[in-house]
C-alpha cells in the first residue's frame, strides 16, 4: 500500500498515473482553482473543467499556457503529449486532441498532481 505522500512523488517525478477514478478531484464541483502540488503554480480554473468520463480531473485548457510544458511521450507503446509544470517540471498528467469546444483539447491531470483551493465570496 502506497502512501498519498508517495503516489505524489511517482506521479510528479517519475511519471505514473493515479489509478483511474481514484482521485479527490475528478467529481469536484467546486469554484476555484488548481495548482501544483509541488510548487504551488496556479495551472488551472474550475471555469476550464468539464466531466470527460475518463476518471481523471479534465480540463479543456490551462489557465495560462505558461504555466504548462508539453512534450512529446512515446512511453508504453502510444502517441501521446506530456503535461509538465513549467516552474518545477512535475508530471501532471497528458493533454490529448479530443475535448470539447473552444479549444477541442482534454488535459487529463492527476489528482494527486493538483492542490485545490476553492474562490471564496
Amino acid at each position: 500500500m502506497f502512501s498519498k505522500k508517495n503516489l505524489i512523488h511517482q506521479v510528479t517525478r517519475e511519471g505514473h498515473t493515479e489509478p483511474p477514478f481514484s482521485g479527490e478531484y475528478v467529481n469536484n464541483k467546486k469554484i476555484g482553482n488548481y495548482s501544483c502540488i509541488n510548487c504551488d503554480t496556479v495551472i488551472f480554473s474550475s471555469e476550464h473543467k468539464f466531466d470527460s468520463g475518463t476518471g481523471w480531473p479534465s480540463f479543456y485548457s490551462a489557465l495560462d499556457n505558461k504555466a504548462v510544458i508539453e512534450t512529446e511521450d512515446n512511453s508504453y507503446g502510444m502517441k501521446r503529449v506530456e503535461v509538465k509544470c513549467s516552474k518545477c517540471n512535475s508530471h501532471l498528467g497528458h493533454v490529448f486532441p479530443d475535448g470539447p469546444p473552444p479549444s477541442g483539447l482534454r488535459y487529463c491531470i492527476n489528482s494527486v498532481a493538483l492542490n485545490f483551493t476553492e474562490k471564496k465570496d
